[in-house]
C-alpha cells in the first residue's frame, strides 16, 4: 500500500505574530530586529523534521481592506497596529521560504485564511491520490473549522517551542465541540481579537451548551421561531432573539471562503530541489547557527 502523501499548508503572517510577541528581541550584526523570523524557522524547521512532507506552500495575508471589511466596516477594528519591526521581518521570511524552493500565495482582498481553505478543497477534489494528509501550520486555532480525517491544525502552546496538533478528536476533547460546530461557537462567543461581535452578553460556557443542546444556530433560531424554548433560560432566550442579525453576521466574517480565485495544482509545490547551502548562508547572515544542523536534508524529484 502506497504510504500517505503530506501537504503543509503555513499561515505565515499568523506564525510571524506569534513568534514576534513570544520571543525576545533577536538582531543580526547590522542591528535589524529578527526575532520572528528566528521563531517562524524554529517552527518551520520542527515540522518538517517531524513530518517529513511532500508537499509545502505558504499562504500570507495581503495588505489592505478585505473581502470582510465590506461586511463589517468594524471588522478587527480593535487590533492594534503591528509595530513595523514585526512587517519588516516579512520580507526576510519570504526569501527564507524561497531559499527552500516553498512557493507561497496571497491574493488581493482574501485573508490567509481562505487562501488555506480554498487549498485544501482543491486538494481535495484533485484527488491525485487516495487520500493526502494536510497540516496547517498556524499560530491560531482560526482553521479549526476546516478538520476532518484527512485535514489537521498543527499549532503553538502558550511557548513557541510547545506545539498541539488538534484533529476531530483534540477539538472534541476541548471544546466539547465538532469542528462543524466552530463556527457557530464564535458567532454565540464572538471573538475579541478580530472584533467578531457575537452576541452580546453569550459567552464561551454558554456557547457550547447552546449547541451542545441545538447542534447548530439554524436549528437553534427554528426551535425559538417554533416556541420551544423550554431548555433556555429567558435571560438567553432574550440576548439570542436581541441579537439574532449580529450572531448570523458574526458567523458570516468568520466562515473561511473556499472561492478565492486561485489556480492551485499540488504538483507544483512539491517539497524539493532545494539548495542548502543557499540556506545556510542566509541563516549565517542572520546569525541563526544553532539552526544549520537542523536543516533538512535536501530531497529530489
Amino acid at each position: 500500500m502506497e504510504e500517505q502523501k503530506k501537504l503543509i499548508i503555513i499561515d505565515s503572517n499568523s506564525l510571524i505574530h506569534r513568534a514576534f510577541h513570544a520571543l525576545p528581541p533577536l538582531t543580526t550584526r547590522k542591528g535589524e530586529l529578527i526575532n520572528a523570523v528566528y521563531g517562524f524557522c524554529l517552527v518551520f524547521l520542527k515540522i518538517l523534521r517531524e513530518l517529513q512532507p511532500d508537499y509545502v506552500v505558504a499562504t500570507f495575508d495581503f495588505p489592505g481592506p478585505t473581502i470582510r471589511h465590506k461586511e463589517f466596516k468594524e471588522y478587527k477594528a480593535k487590533r492594534p497596529k503591528a509595530p513595523a519591526e514585526l512587517y519588516s521581518q516579512i520580507p526576510k521570511v519570504k526569501e527564507i521560504l524561497k531559499a527552500f524552493n516553498v512557493n507561497f500565495l496571497e491574493k488581493q482582498g482574501f485573508e490567509a485564511d481562505d487562501l488555506i481553505a480554498t487549498i485544501c478543497q482543491k486538494t481535495q477534489k484533485q484527488q491525485i491520490f487516495p487520500e493526502i494528509q494536510i497540516y496547517i501550520l498556524t499560530g491560531d486555532s482560526d482553521a479549526c473549522q476546516l478538520i476532518n480525517k484527512n485535514i489537521k491544525i498543527y499549532t503553538l502552546g502558550r511557548r513557541i517551542k510547545e506545539e498541539i496538533i488538534y484533529d476531530e478528536n483534540k477539538i472534541k476533547e476541548k471544546f466539547g465541540l465538532l469542528p462543524s460546530q466552530m463556527n457557530d461557537f464564535k458567532a454565540l462567543a464572538g471573538d475579541p481579537s478580530d472584533n467578531i461581535p457575537g452576541a452580546t452578553g453569550i459567552g464561551k460556557k454558554t456557547a457550547i451548551e447552546l449547541l451542545k443542546n441545538f447542534e447548530s444556530l439554524e436549528n437553534l433560531y427554528k426551535k425559538i421561531e417554533k416556541g420551544e424554548t423550554e431548555k433556555l433560560r429567558p435571560r438567553i432566550l432574550d440576548i439570542l432573539i436581541k441579537n439574532k442579525e449580529q450572531v448570523f453576521l458574526s458567523r458570516q466574517l468568520v466562515q473561511a471562503r473556499f472561492d478565492v480565485p486561485i489556480d492551485f495544482e499540488i504538483d507544483n509545490y512539491k517539497f524539493a530541489n532545494f539548495d542548502s547551502q543557499t540556506v545556510k548562508k542566509i541563516f549565517e547572515d542572520f546569525g541563526f547557527r544553532s539552526l544549520i544542523a537542523r536543516i533538512p536534508n535536501e530531497k529530489k524529484n
